[in-house]
């Protein structure tokens, strides 16, 4: 079964290489661009992962990672944080508020997949 990845980033440039990568992988994406549309998606969709970005409007992704988690009907979805923040209390701060791993941007394209793609296998 093709696993879902559900994109919240509101910089175009980086959804488009994202959803690029995404789908050259197999997988079958869909998109949000700002935090609030993430938890909508999140919801309507039940992606198996989200790659989640922490500066976006209307909700940031500490926020959205928050509420994801907060929902029982969401308990298995896995949350990749993806953020120009790096700093090791940023860092803390998204693992804290449920995140199952944390990358900063730039970000190595095949470091991203193998990622993702050992995330999906620890939920499986």
């Amino acid at each position: 079964m093709t696993k879902k990845i559900l994109i919240a980033d509101d910089e175009q440039n980086i959804v488009i290489s994202l959803e690029f990568l995404m789908k050259r992988e197999g997988f079958s994406v869909c998109v949000a661009n700002d935090g609030q549309e993430a938890l909508d998606k999140a919801r309507s969709e039940q992606p198996d992962l989200v790659l989640l970005d922490v500066m976006m409007p209307r909700k940031n992704g500490y926020e959205v990672c928050q509420e994801i988690r907060a929902d029982a009907a969401l308990q298995g979805m896995r949350i990749l944080m993806l953020t120009a923040k790096g700093r090791e209390t940023e860092v803390t701060k998204g693992i804290a508020m449920g995140a199952d791993a944390y990358m900063t941007k730039p970000f190595s394209t095949k470091e991203l997949v193998a990622k993702v793609k050992a995330l999906l296998d620890a939920a499986a």
